[in-house]
């Protein structure tokens, strides 16, 4: 059954945990948009030697994403740990795969923002964010920030970039969210919600 077009597609890969939470809390912040809801997928791991084999549905947390989530969606948010100030392997693989949605032109004119965690404060948050911008720039995507007047974003201590969202999980990866870190989740998924319905990409 095709989902509504109300729907903000919110697409992760998590190792340790961070980023999976980080995703969580952007879709609250898409729900905290009047008749918007989020669409929590993530994508599987991949192999360093072969191409992985994994089942179609995970065995915990939400599904995979499929060309249909990403047809389907008024938006989309992006999350991904940083591997060396780049998105991990397992989600450029799956945006490499979109090749028949950058024909078609699926994308072109939706809203999507991005989100990161990383080990240590400075291990490439923002490079993260841009490299996962540059594909969604390719299939004409309308990149959406978080702004200076969101006050927690001068305020914060912790992760937060105005390119997108992001979290300092520490060098075991087990620090929880800081409340601030939450605060820009939850503003990345209203902007890239409330952006959907003036672009009329939501119905």
């Amino acid at each position: 059954m095709r989902a509504s077009a109300s729907e903000i597609l919110v697409v992760y890969y998590s190792r340790y945990g961070a980023t999976a939470d980080m995703a969580r809390h952007v879709a609250r912040g898409v729900e905290s948009v009047d008749g918007m809801q989020a669409r929590l997928r993530t994508v599987p791991p991949v192999s360093a030697t072969c191409e992985a084999v994994a089942a179609d549905i995970p065995a915990e947390g939400p599904p995979y994403a499929t060309a249909d989530d990403l047809v389907e969606c008024a938006g989309l948010a992006l999350g991904s740990p940083t591997r060396f100030g780049n998105m991990a392997a397992p989600m450029k693989y799956f945006l490499d795969g979109t090749g028949s949605q950058w024909l078609s032109g699926a994308l072109a004119g939706k809203p999507a923002g991005v989100f990161t965690s990383t080990g240590t404060l400075h291990g490439g948050q923002e490079s993260t964010l841009l490299s996962m911008m540059i594909p969604l720039l390719h299939h004409g995507m309308l990149i959406v920030g978080i702004p200076y007047t969101e006050p927690t974003l001068t305020d914060t201590r912790t992760g937060g970039t105005p390119y997108g969202p992001s979290h300092l999980a520490g060098p075991k990866g087990d620090l929880p969210l800081s409340e601030d870190e939450r605060v820009l989740c939850h503003a990345l998924g209203r902007r890239i919600a409330t952006a959907a319905r003036a672009l009329g990409t939501a119905g």
